[in-house]
């Protein structure tokens, strides 16, 4: 075999430490500076000549720069002779944006996968897209993972007495039904009526949650509004608990003063965004996770077996 190697940008260090830890190789070299004016500058530091490799990078905040700098690191490993570029994005930033929800208005996550793809990126590997149809924008091969796959033992480990799916908005049934079905249990719907981007108006639940431990289900957790409302929705309608396990944790806004909230017992979420430590929220990590997909994707190995 020709042997691989794993990169990582700015925004991902750790973590891709801790992939190559669970995969027991050494993480490769590159150097990113900046010139005096913010442009980025990037050198390999090792030869890639004839290998296979993986650039591990989320691309949130500052989501332009995480962005740029993986095109950047993708473009000095192509004229550097790599074999092959497999870019690892934990968090795929701007997948929020993946229609024409209204006049004259962009679809950012099809402009960026066509950046990515332009740069000589042969694979995307990430967890929980905003929208799986996201995958279809691309002409390259993309492995969306499934962030339940590390919520499914915590949860279970917690011995709820009477625990309940429920899916945060009418969008996410299609996850929420998933989850609910690894686990065995039955799902609620919380049915809101969003008026701007990052607000949102709690309408009904579809279901009964009266004396539920209730498990709320979502990709991504932001400014946290909207947890906190279905939260307070939950507990009025008789929920004796309210948790939610979200992968991307972004909490971005006002996000940590509204999870301050009695209403949300807990948050959990991945390690695929650095975050801020408050003893409300628990993190797990995909890291393994990662690791694991990264060594089949090398070898040729089934991916959708993990899952099964």
């Amino acid at each position: 075999m020709r042997g691989y190697k794993i990169f990582a940008g700015s925004s991902s260090v750790e973590f891709a430490k801790e992939v190559c830890s669970s995969l027991d190789i050494p993480l490769s070299k590159a150097e990113v500076k900046r010139f005096s004016d913010g442009e980025i500058s990037i050198q390999i530091s090792e030869s890639v000549r004839g290998r296979d490799v993986f650039i591990i990078q989320s691309t949130g905040s500052p989501s332009n720069d995480n962005l740029m700098e993986l095109l950047i690191m993708t473009d000095a490993l192509r004229r550097s002779s790599a074999n092959s570029i497999t870019a690892v994005i934990p968090y795929f930033g701007y997948a929020r944006q993946d229609r024409k929800a209204a006049p004259r208005v962009p679809i950012t996550a099809r402009l960026v996968a066509d950046l990515i793809e332009k740069s000589g990126i042969d694979r995307v590997v990430t967890i929980d897209l905003h929208a799986g149809q996201i995958q279809g924008f691309f002409d390259i091969p993309v492995d969306n993972l499934y962030g339940s796959i590390i919520f499914q033992e915590y949860i279970e480990s917690k011995n709820l007495k009477n625990p309940i799916i429920a899916s945060p908005d009418i969008g996410g049934v299609a996850r929420a039904r998933y989850f609910a079905e690894k686990l065995g249990l039955e799902m609620v719907i919380i049915d809101k009526r969003r008026e701007k981007a990052n607000e949102s108006e709690v309408m009904n639940i579809i279901g009964d949650v009266k004396g539920k431990d209730v498990i709320m289900i979502d990709d991504m957790v932001d400014t946290a509004g909207t947890m906190v409302k279905g939260a307070r929705a939950l507990k009025a309608n008789g929920a004796t608990s309210v948790m939610a396990c979200a992968t991307h944790g972004v909490l971005s806004g006002k996000a940590y003063e509204n999870l301050k909230d009695d209403a949300l017992d807990e948050l959990c979420i991945s390690n695929t965004l650095l975050t801020k430590p408050m003893d409300k929220i628990k993190v797990l990590t995909v890291a393994p996770l990662f690791g694991e997909v990264i060594r089949r994707v090398y070898h040729n190995e089934s991916v959708n077996s993990l899952f099964a």
